[in-house]
């Protein structure tokens, strides 16, 4: 049966899986439900092996194609957790479980990826092994990480891995990429303030945090505006000022929450250094005990230049030379598929999910019609990068 046939004709069974897992989303590791099916299907289909529990709930699908003579080991990554956010549509296959959704698309990304395993494993027309990983806990929990403390990389042989997520506005059939720094670096600073409180009609028999930590906010600003060339990108945002509850009292403490998005590692290193100097400054001036944590995230999401390359010289063989936008400038938005790229080259893909709403939106919801484009996609790449000859 010719590729694109094969692929229609697989397309409705994959359809009603990722209908099912959006039905029934889960959160971060605790995706033992959807890993359960995902095991199971790649069983019932002739993953050559299947491994669960790496990185807690993860799970890897081995396919390996007719011939193995190459050597080529190259890994395919799809995320599966869902987000806390409780769902704002009327569809039929809407989340049952309150308070929680998929919201950003893993369930579409999970399908695409069975779906390239159901065809690879009946096709098989590739010399190599296709190692399939099926990851926990993006959103937050670093599960990329888990899996790769869990010996995902080693224990495997990968020697590339890619990538994939949905693109709200993008149109379904198109892809969009950027080499090099591709998304952000994600890193949280959280720091508590002690002052001394008393009443609000007597502030000079106390020490205001409040008044500290205004001060403190502004001056977090000059990382960007006074410390950072300005052609570098850098985000500092402070997103909680916490304290004190009463009309009349000027509270002990003071609370301060914030991220801060970087595309280098030179500027991440000075945005540390700058914020750990100016939290220290402000406090000395203002005569206040403080903790600061500073607690670095997710890295750059980088994507290598061969394997970009190679990429796109895919979706344009298989979609048509304008199927891809290549110029797109990074996002400060994070991803933790940037701990496989730091171990491994790669890359990172995003491919069209037509006019919906934006991602982490009540009313976000995957398009069904990029499952055929997404399949096609993860098996020409395995198919293109490990030719079988002869």
């Amino acid at each position: 049966m010719p590729k694109n046939d094969l692929i229609a004709a697989i397309t409705p069974e994959i359809t009603a899986i990722r209908r099912d897992f959006h039905r029934h989303p889960e959160l971060m590791y605790e995706v033992q439900r959807t890993a359960g099916i995902v095991a199971d299907k790649l069983k019932e289909w002739g993953a050559d092996e299947v491994v669960t529990g790496i990185g807690k709930t993860g799970v890897v699908g081995i396919i390996k194609g007719k011939k193995a003579d190459s050597g080529r080991v190259i890994g395919l990554r799809a995320d599966m957790d869902a987000l806390p956010i409780h769902e704002q549509t009327n569809l039929e296959h809407r989340s049952t479980v309150p308070g929680k959704m998929h919201a950003c698309g893993h369930d579409g990304h999970t399908a695409m990826l069975l779906g390239a395993a159901k065809y690879l494993t009946q096709t098989r027309d590739f010399d190599g092994t296709a190692v399939l990983i099926f990851q926990p806990a993006e959103e937050g929990g670093a599960g990329a990480k888990a899996m790769i403390d869990d010996g995902l990389i080693t224990r495997f042989g990968i020697q590339e891995v890619y990538g994939m997520h949905n693109k709200p506005g993008v149109p379904v059939g198109r892809f969009e990429i950027a080499k090099g720094p591709a998304m952000a670096a994600a890193d949280r600073i959280h720091i508590k303030i002690e002052g001394k409180g008393g009443h609000a009609a007597a502030p000079h028999n106390v020490n205001d945090p409040i008044v500290a930590s205004c001060a403190l906010v502004s001056a977090l600003q000059t990382v960007a505006s006074r410390n950072t060339n300005p052609l570098e990108s850098i985000v500092v945002s402070v997103t909680a000022l916490n304290a004190g509850e009463a009309f009349n009292v000027i509270p002990q403490n003071a609370e301060i929450k914030g991220s801060v998005r970087t595309l280098t590692p030179e500027t991440r290193d000075l945005a540390e250094k700058r914020i750990t100097e100016i939290v220290e400054g402000v406090m000395k001036a203002f005569g206040m005990k403080y903790e600061l944590e500073y607690h670095r995230g997710y890295p750059v999401t980088f994507n290598h230049a061969g394997q970009t390359d190679f990429v796109t010289s895919v979706a344009k063989e298989i979609f048509g030379s304008d199927a891809i936008t290549t110029d797109i400038p990074p996002t400060m938005g994070s991803e933790d598929f940037s701990y496989m790229l730091e171990e491994r080259p790669g890359a990172f893909i995003n491919i069209g999910n037509g006019d919906s709403a934006g991602l982490h939106h009540p009313a976000y919801e995957f398009n069904d019609e990029a499952i055929p484009v997404g399949v096609n996609y993860w098996a020409s790449l395995i198919e293109i990068s490990m030719p079988q000859r002869g």
